[in-house]
């Protein structure tokens, strides 16, 4: 097997000369480079990563908190990410939060420990003051939630004014009585789409329904439970925001069980535009998040701030969502499912 040795030999160029270029150092002329590159490649030498990265002190890892991939819209926001780091010659290691403030914790450990570069935070289980404090540490990215006052890049739709048309389509479309189905009363989006909602019924003059039984919503699970719970406690809604299509579809489910029709009888919208909202029969009213481009702007942001270092300022980047209508929420009989 080649060493440096080797490659220096056979460039006709000191050791040194050799690991400036394999190191991407600069004082080097291109002449120099290039007799080193073709060496290398001669040789079949291949450089050393782990002892680059010693070096360098970095680890070319990012880490990706979120709090669970089995979550269609994480699972997919994870996939792009992975392939934007590997444009850049970053691996992704997948932290799964459970939603648990002291996984939370754990987590944001690797980054004291040096044992990652940086973190995207998907969510936030802990309240922003004590994530701040690895911020000492290195470089944190928000991704989805947007903490107005943390020092850091955040990439984001607007949640409020997403959740607020949503709402307004529901009203427009004939419900009076709305159902917020939204887990996770601690998180920031969840914060958010809750002012957008409420924003939309006071504007309509419709009165919120004050209950703590659809705060536990999170998956298709929650969306069967909680249809039989709306049916024995709240008969008269007719119209149902779900944080994800993944509850919208278990609720609808159900409904079409029970004989309870979707939408002439009750109107159901989900959010992030999952592939589950077009093969549910009905398909299913969505709010459309560009996670492809998000995705990649959060790990480019990171990576920048690797790289060449990061300022502790607040700055943001907020993607356009779209409001996807289907028949879910349209009492119109001629609507073709998309």
């Amino acid at each position: 097997m080649a060493t440096i040795e080797d490659v220096a030999k056979f460039a006709g160029l000191s050791r040194t000369t050799v690991s400036r270029v394999i190191n991407d150092q600069p004082y080097v002329s291109e002449d120099k480079r290039v007799r080193v590159e073709d060496a290398m490649k001669a040789l079949g030498y291949v450089p050393n990563s782990s002892a680059r990265r010693l070096r360098s002190q970095k680890t070319e890892t990012i880490a990706v908190l979120l709090p669970r991939i089995t979550n269609p819209f994480f699972n997919h926001l994870i996939e792009s990410m992975e392939m934007k780091a590997s444009e850049w010659g970053y691996q992704v290691i997948i932290c799964q939060t459970h939603n648990l403030p002291d996984k939370e914790r754990d987590y944001l450990e690797l980054l004291r420990k040096k044992q990652v570069d940086g973190i995207i935070m998907t969510s936030l289980e802990n309240e922003w003051e004590v994530v701040e404090e690895y911020l000492q540490s290195g470089p944190i990215v928000l991704c989805n939630e947007n903490v107005s006052t943390a020092p850091v890049p955040v990439v984001h739709i607007d949640q409020e004014q997403a959740a607020y048309e949503a709402t307004i389509h529901l009203i427009e479309n004939g419900a009076s009585e709305i159902a917020f189905l939204q887990g996770g009363h601690d998180s920031y989006v969840f914060r958010d789409r809750e002012k957008g909602f409420l924003k939309a019924l006071n504007e309509q003059g419709i009165s919120p329904i004050e209950t703590e039984l659809f705060s536990s919503a999170v998956d298709v699970k929650s969306g069967r439970e909680l249809f039989h719970q709306i049916q024995a406690h709240y008969p008269s809604i007719n119209g149902v925001f779900a944080g994800s299509d993944e509850m919208a579809a278990g609720f609808i489910y159900e409904a079409v069980k029970a004989g309870v029709k979707v939408p002439e009888d009750i109107l159901v919208i989900g959010f992030d535009n999952q592939a589950i909202s077009m093969l549910m029969n009905p398909s299913i009213t969505t709010i459309e998040q560009p996670f492809q481009k998000m995705a990649g702007r959060c790990v480019e942001l990171l990576v920048q701030q690797v790289e060449q270092g990061y300022n502790l300022k607040h700055e943001e980047h907020v993607f356009p969502h779209r409001l996807q209508s289907r028949v879910s929420t349209s009492r119109q009989s001629n609507l073709v499912p998309l």
